[in-house]
């Protein structure tokens, strides 16, 4: 599970997940990927269930880049508590996905494969996504 080592406060401020993506938005690395349509949270568990559903299509394939961190520590608190008496105490990690970040990128498979593989991983993260491929992949493999 993706979690920081350490961090220096506890708790944070919830951040806007409205607007653009200020950086991430094209193919770094890999020559497919998973681009968000849509701003959302996404926890570690998520982030872990999509690279595992990926990585077992691809079976062992390709090379695979997460482009996301779960970094923001999400506050809850408990069941039936009066409101007041401060914030809650932190029960996970998310990452703050605004619309055109890449998230996932893959290289080393066919297209086809890769189309399916990101089409797994886009149902285990719940966020509206769009399949992205480099040109010059996208012509050498068909």
């Amino acid at each position: 599970m993706l979690v920081p080592r350490r961090v220096k406060f506890r708790k944070q401020h919830h951040p806007k997940r409205t607007g653009a993506a200020k950086g991430g938005t094209s193919l770094a690395f890999g020559d497919y990927g998973i681009q968000a349509m849509e701003g959302a949270y996404l926890t570690n568990r998520q982030i872990e269930s999509a690279r595992i559903a990926m990585t077992r299509h691809i079976k062992r394939g390709g090379k695979v880049w997460i482009r996301i961190f779960p970094d923001k520590p999400i506050t809850k608190k408990p069941a039936e508590t009066r409101m007041g008496k401060g914030k809650g105490s932190p029960e996970g990690w998310v990452a703050v996905v605004k619309p055109g970040r890449v998230m996932f990128e893959l290289e080393g498979v066919t297209l086809e494969i890769a189309k399916k593989a990101m089409a797994l991983a886009a149902a285990k993260i719940g966020v509206k996504s769009k399949f992205v491929a480099r040109e010059e992949a996208h012509t050498d493999a068909s």
